[in-house]
């Protein structure tokens, strides 16, 4: 239990909500892992670079916004796992989320769970590449992030609900 003491209250109430928002910081931190923005990617077919493992290509984010470490997979055809997006870049810098309307440049490195998948002969310029969320990453999003979601955000994960079957 943290104690604060001081004569004037003001500086109470200060020392107390600075605690509050540590707490939260660190909360966060803890679960960033956990978290998955949703998302929805609309593939630029002629800013393809890499068709295989790390598939670098442009893309649209059509809703949500996609940062570094998001889980992307082509619900489309079974739900591909593509793997996690590694690097985002728009004029040639690096960013770390690009939110919805932006025209990016990605990289997905496919994790060792996946088999290589390539452009153009698993999925193509015609199919939606979307965030892999789960339950547990809802739940998190619920619980830590409330602030970084807008409601648009919301109901593309509901969108995404009924797409993953998520109860």
């Amino acid at each position: 239990v943290k104690i604060f003491r001081h004569d004037e209250i003001y500086r109470l109430c200060d020392m107390f909500i600075s605690y509050q928002e540590q707490i939260k910081r660190h909360n966060q931190e803890q679960h960033r892992h956990l978290a998955i923005f949703p998302c929805k990617l609309k593939i630029l077919p002629q800013y393809v670079f890499n068709k295989r493992d790390p598939i670098v290509c442009g893309v649209l984010v059509e809703d949500g916004c996609i940062k570094l470490g998001t889980p992307i997979c082509v619900p489309s055809k079974d739900c591909i796992n593509l793997g996690q997006v590694v690097s985002i870049e728009m004029n040639h810098r690096s960013l770390d989320i690009a939110r919805k309307g932006s025209e990016v440049c990605i990289k997905i490195a496919s994790t060792t769970s996946e088999t290589s998948t390539m452009y153009g002969r698993h999925f193509d310029k015609d199919d939606i590449l979307m965030s892999k969320i789960s339950r547990e990453s809802i739940d998190v999003l619920k619980a830590y992030f409330r602030e970084e979601m807008k409601s648009k955000d919301w109901e593309l994960i509901i969108e995404l609900k009924k797409i993953f079957n998520i109860i």
